[in-house]
């Protein structure tokens, strides 16, 4: 199947979308060898990364989502099912939602907390609850359940991609990698 170069996605949303990647990569693993959150601890070491990472992947989201708005995804292969693309559509909808919302709980958790939220370890970010906020307490909660939905949200798009690539072969997957506006280039 020839693609055209028009069907990938551009430089600037490659860069989002792999960034977003390894800064999720980054954040889980930081939240899987970071010392476990109890009323006494302090938010220092792995756990102010994790802070710090949660705050780099909201705002770098809000940026994508800001691009997604002035330039429109190339479109889809159009013998993709009409279910398919519907479900693509909620499923990226869905994690886009959920890479803002996961990471904001987190932050209004601790600033209930009364920790101190940074950016790259320097740019002082508000705090999202007041000290001692209950709500802010609950949504710490909220944040543990929904990392692990974002999680398995991942590995559905993952597989999805997977999918495109070895059963549909539809080059799905080949419009978000690097070397893909260079061949599709090449074989014009």
């Amino acid at each position: 199947m020839r693609l055209e170069s028009a069907s990938a996605y551009n430089t600037p949303a490659r860069l989002f979308h792999w960034i977003t990647a390894l800064l999720l990569l980054v954040q889980y693993v930081l939240a899987w060898t970071m010392p476990d959150v109890h009323r006494d601890t302090k938010p220092v070491g792995l756990i102010a990364w994790h802070l710090g990472v949660g705050v780099a992947i909201v705002l770098l989201v809000f940026v994508r989502l800001l691009w997604r708005s002035m330039h429109a995804a190339p479109p889809e292969p159009a013998s993709l099912p009409a279910a398919l693309r519907a479900l693509g559509r909620y499923t990226h909808w869905l994690l886009y939602l959920l890479l803002i919302a996961v990471p904001l709980m987190g932050w209004a958790n601790a600033s209930s907390r009364d920790w101190s939220v940074t950016l790259f370890a320097s740019i002082p970010m508000p705090p999202l609850s007041p000290t001692g906020s209950p709500v802010g307490h609950a949504l710490g909660d909220w944040h543990r359940v929904f990392a692990w939905v974002l999680l398995a949200l991942v590995g559905l798009h993952v597989g999805a991609a997977l999918f495109h690539q070895f059963v549909l072969r539809d080059n799905t997957l080949a419009r978000m990698l690097p070397s893909h506006r260079k061949q599709a280039a090449t074989k014009q």
